[in-house]
């Protein structure tokens, strides 16, 4: 009994002895994502939208559409309106054709008066009258060359408008911006979409970012893009290890998260401090861990 009673007492000090030599934990705090929200940028019925909580997305991944009927319906309408411009600077062209026409057979004109008024066989008024014509095709001329100006200018109008509706109907397709899972969903297909109003939120759970608060005499102790040891809690009380990389220190001092029990209670200011860690699957938002050194 004694042999037992002192195996037994050796084991526990050896025990105690390694628990003692394990390093304390540096830092502690919760997982998180880089989440994104879709809102709508378009308004309208939402008339499908194949989007479920879960779901494992691409970027670029089709989520559903907005009704397009009354953008479709402007885009007819300006479509015809710049056949209607097309016609008008077609008759346009037509007149000034004819202003030309009328004006080739004045200067001919004009020039036999002018032969005829040497020999006295023509007046001073004919040749005057003509040129009074010839002045006037000229500045109808001028005037229906400023229409085509001003048309051509309401053409170019109706076409921006037109690359104005595309756009509106492009954007009244839905689509995934990122790779991710869809975290929560916040209308179903045939409610009413607003612009800039929420539709889902997706993240990439490949990685995680582990938000952990220190104080700021540890500070001296990280940098970013040094390495650390991340562990969760594991099976039997035991610690599971993964490998992070810390990517971001507050630049601002905060009071410590109630959440947040740091090795030294008396500090009240704390930094806010990231480490992104592979997902391995078994990481999950939310799930508290600690970091060591």
């Amino acid at each position: 009994m004694r042999n037992v009673y002192f195996v037994t007492l050796t084991a526990l000090i050896l025990i105690s002895s390694c628990k003692s030599k394990e390093p304390d934990a540096f830092a502690f705090g919760n997982f998180e994502s880089e989440e994104i929200i879709v809102s709508a940028e378009s308004s309208g019925k939402l008339m499908e939208f194949n989007v479920s909580e879960g779901l494992n997305m691409e970027a670029g991944d089709y989520c559903g559409y907005i009704d397009t009927t009354q953008l479709y319906l402007k885009k007819l309408q300006l479509v015809s309106g710049i056949r209607s411009v097309s016609a008008r600077l077609l008759q346009l062209d037509k007149q000034v054709r004819v202003n030309e026409v009328s004006m080739n057979n004045l200067e001919r004109e004009k020039n036999r008066v002018v032969s005829l008024l040497g020999g006295g066989a023509a007046t001073t008024k004919q040749l005057d009258d003509i040129s009074g014509q010839i002045d006037v095709l000229k500045v109808q001329t001028e005037a229906l060359t400023a229409q085509k100006s001003v048309i051509r200018a309401e053409s170019e109008s109706l076409e921006i408008q037109i690359l104005q509706v595309n756009d509106l109907i492009a954007k009244s397709i839905i689509k995934s911006p990122a790779r991710g899972i869809v975290l929560e969903k916040y209308l179903y297909a045939g409610e009413l979409a607003v612009a800039g109003k929420p539709l889902f939120k997706t993240a990439d759970l490949s990685e995680l970012l582990l938000r952990v608060f220190v104080s700021g005499n540890q500070l001296e102790q990280i940098k970013i893009g040094s390495e650390v040891d991340v562990f969760i809690d594991g099976e039997d009380g035991s610690l599971r290890k993964y490998r992070g990389t810390l990517v971001w220190i507050s630049g601002k001092s905060e009071f410590t998260p109630k959440i947040i029990q740091t090795r030294d209670e008396r500090v009240n200011l704390v930094y806010a401090v990231k480490i992104r860690v592979v997902n391995d699957g078994s990481l999950k938002i939310g799930m508290p861990a600690e970091i060591r050194l």
